[in-house]
């Protein structure tokens, strides 16, 4: 079953790699956004340099999944995540000024916290804060916006009913690491799916959500609610993953609207506006806060990104797997068989077992959220 996380995508990433213990512009023209500029002190502004890799040994656990990977992959195809892998067994952590990459560019590097931070680094991968208009690119984007108030008035009912949530796994649970203690304690999450893992409790009371996400064919890696006290903030901070996006929909916003309730990413905040689907890149500096009176809800999303390929989404997905199920790892055929016979397992829909589904969904509905090709 799924286990509550809060940005986990990179340190369960970063994870795998260490399990050696095995062996050893002013303004934008939007009523909801405004550019700023924040302290110097706000963010970490160095720049890394992008070491040169090498294959890792086959002693180590890194090194038996990068064996894994190559057996299962034309090399040519997910050189990208090899290279990303190397970088994370090197301890390496990609930190970059990113500000060229905006539209319209940042060239004040001094001022601006449009800065990458991502221990969990595949490169060549666009760097942009903000992706505008996610409902007009992505068709899985504009099928969930179309969802919002289904979603809403099922959360806002199991919500009202205690004795239903006693039914869910693991209600509102806070940040589990220090890695995660700049979302404070006024940010909790209530988990649908975890690293392409559906949890079948929280599934099964927000069947509505779920399937909406599950139909729309969402790229989702992870999926929740999450909530945000009254008169609370999360401090500037990365998730540390270039390689997944992060989407909202904003499902209740105290005084909708009025710019009580904003997150800033970059040089860039916006306010959430109830039903708007919004997209962004949280390997970039970034925070929120809260400043009504009342708690905020959202359903987050944790999307690969879309320059990836699918090869390099499905390398990725199985070094996520290997952690879930290190006998895929095994040198005995019927072993790996069975691993990855239970692997598919766990990615399964529960509310719709017979299709499969799950992580990579978007393949495996109904035809639905066929990502458009922008080229």
């Amino acid at each position: 079953m799924a286990k509550p996380v809060i940005a986990t995508t990179a340190l369960l990433y970063r994870c795998i790699a260490s399990c050696d213990a095995y062996t050893q512009a002013l303004s934008r023209l939007s009523h909801n956004s405004v550019r700023l500029h924040m302290s110097a002190i706000d963010i970490d502004r160095s720049v890394s340099i992008l070491p040169e890799t090498k294959p890792l040994s086959s002693r180590t656990f890194a090194g038996q999944v990068e064996q894994a990977l190559l057996q299962r992959f034309s090399p040519d195809k997910i050189r990208r995540v090899l290279e990303s892998w190397r970088l994370l067994d090197m301890d390496y952590e990609h930190k970059a000024f990113v500000g060229d990459q905006q539209i319209p560019a940042i060239t004040d590097a001094d001022s601006s916290r449009c800065y990458q931070h991502a221990p969990s680094y595949v490169p060549g991968l666009k760097a942009v804060a903000w992706w505008d208009n996610p409902t007009k690119t992505y068709s899985w984007a504009k099928s969930l916006s179309k969802s919002y108030k289904d979603i809403k008035d099922e959360f806002l009912s199991v919500m009202s009913s205690p004795d239903k949530l006693q039914e869910g796994n693991n209600i509102w649970a806070g940040a589990l690491t220090t890695d995660a203690a700049s979302y404070g304690e006024g940010w909790k999450t209530l988990v649908l799916l975890n690293r392409g893992q559906w949890d079948e409790s929280n599934a099964k009371l927000f069947p509505v959500t779920s399937r909406a996400i599950y139909e729309s064919g969402v790229p989702a890696a992870e999926a929740f609610f999450a909530s945000m006290k009254p008169h609370s903030d999360i401090k500037p901070h990365s998730d540390f993953t270039n390689f997944v996006l992060t989407s909202h929909l904003p499902l209740v916003i105290p005084e909708n609207g009025n710019n009580q309730c904003r997150l800033s990413v970059g040089d860039e905040t916006r306010q959430w506006i109830e039903g708007e689907l919004m997209m962004f890149d949280t390997s970039i500096y970034h925070d929120a806060i809260n400043e009504s009176d009342e708690m905020r809800y959202i359903l987050m999303l944790r999307v690969w990104h879309p320059d990836l390929t699918i090869d390099e989404k499905n390398a990725l997905q199985f070094i996520y797997d290997c952690l879930e199920v290190p006998d895929l790892l095994s040198e005995d055929p019927q072993v790996v068989l069975a691993a990855e016979q239970h692997a598919n397992m766990m990615r399964e829909f529960p509310l719709k077992k017979e299709t499969g589904g799950g992580f990579g969904s978007a393949t495996k509905g109904k035809g639905k959220g066929k990502k458009k090709n922008k080229k």
